[in-house]
């Protein structure tokens, strides 16, 4: 077996895991998010850090991320604006920073 095909084993391995759970209150309701994402995911939110748009880089990272218990997505694009205008940004900022701390090591590699 190729180290390529070793490394994506590992991958497909953690995204295969058990989903994890946050609850938030004032939204009654659960959300889901995997332990592990992929660059083309992260890239997304990355270039939004790069640019500058980190209020915008944290509603895609919750759009991109937010599961339902099956695992599908909570969110769409189209609700990026409703989102940045009106919801709490306290708890957006909450939700996004336990959503993200799941893949907070790609954080320290794009800051070195």
């Amino acid at each position: 077996m190729s180290v390529l095909q070793n490394a994506k084993e590992h991958f497909t391995t953690k995204l295969g895991g058990e989903l994890k759970k946050m609850t938030v209150p004032e939204w009654k309701s659960d959300i889901f998010f995997k332990p592990a994402y992929s660059f083309a995911v992260e890239s997304k939110i990355i270039q939004l850090q790069q640019q500058g748009k980190t209020v915008e880089a944290l509603v895609e990272s919750i759009i991109l991320k937010a599961l339902d218990p099956d695992g599908k997505p909570m969110f769409t694009k189209f609700d990026k604006n409703t989102s940045m205008h009106e919801v709490d940004p306290q708890v957006l900022i909450r939700v996004a920073t336990e959503l993200n701390s799941a893949t907070s090591e790609y954080e320290e590699v794009i800051k070195n």
